[in-house]
């Protein structure tokens, strides 16, 4: 058996892997890389990253982002979300952008990885998975980055604010919120909570 379908026995379909991970299991893993990507086995997403395609009757399928972004960060703990996301708030975001977001505590800046661009943002906390309460601090926070009426978001976050569960909000402006996130929905909080009391 030669080293290269030695090696390809090691790979599994849908999987990402970096350089290092495949050199464990060949002697001239350069040579080999080379070899597989040549062969179509594997497709180069960048420098350092391959991956190993599943197979559908349309042809190959793109790797799963959570696996692209794991592999290059070699990382569990990060959140990967996007400024269309904002939209599902209902607060008049309506632009569609092509961008990912990756909160992490690794990387930062942009990356090209298989094809599709993410910005990489390093930073101290952020959630688990993007909720409501989160994505509205979020949006909030980057507010002057986004191609939006900026008053009129404000004016129906301020709305959408008197919707939600106060206390989780409270929180995660606390947790997460940038120094502008804190000022303009610290005070808007309070009042709703005042309004909420009588």
């Amino acid at each position: 058996m030669s080293k290269v379908t030695e090696l390809k026995k090691h790979l599994k379909r849908g999987e990402v892997y970096r350089r290092s991970d495949l050199a464990q299991w060949s002697n001239a893993v350069d040579r080999h890389i080379g070899t597989l990507v040549k062969d179509g086995t594997l497709q180069k997403l960048s420098a350092g990253l391959y991956y190993y395609p599943n197979e559908s009757v349309f042809g190959n399928t793109p790797p799963d982002e959570l696996a692209l972004v794991r592999s290059f960060l070699k990382d569990d703990y990060f959140l990967i979300t996007s400024p269309n996301d904002y939209n599902s708030l209902g607060v008049g975001t309506t632009q569609l952008y092509n961008s990912r977001v990756v909160y992490n505590h690794k990387r930062h800046g942009e990356f090209k990885l298989g094809g599709r661009t993410f910005m990489f943002f390093s930073k101290h906390r952020f959630p688990t998975k993007a909720t409501p309460e989160f994505l509205l601090v979020d949006l909030v926070s980057n507010l002057d980055k986004l191609a939006e009426d900026t008053e009129l978001v404000l004016k129906n976050v301020s709305t959408k604010l008197k919707t939600m569960d106060l206390k989780k909000l409270k929180q995660a402006v606390k947790e997460f919120g940038s120094a502008r996130a804190k000022s303009v929905l610290t005070p808007l909080i309070k009042q709703s909570e005042v309004q909420h009391a009588y």
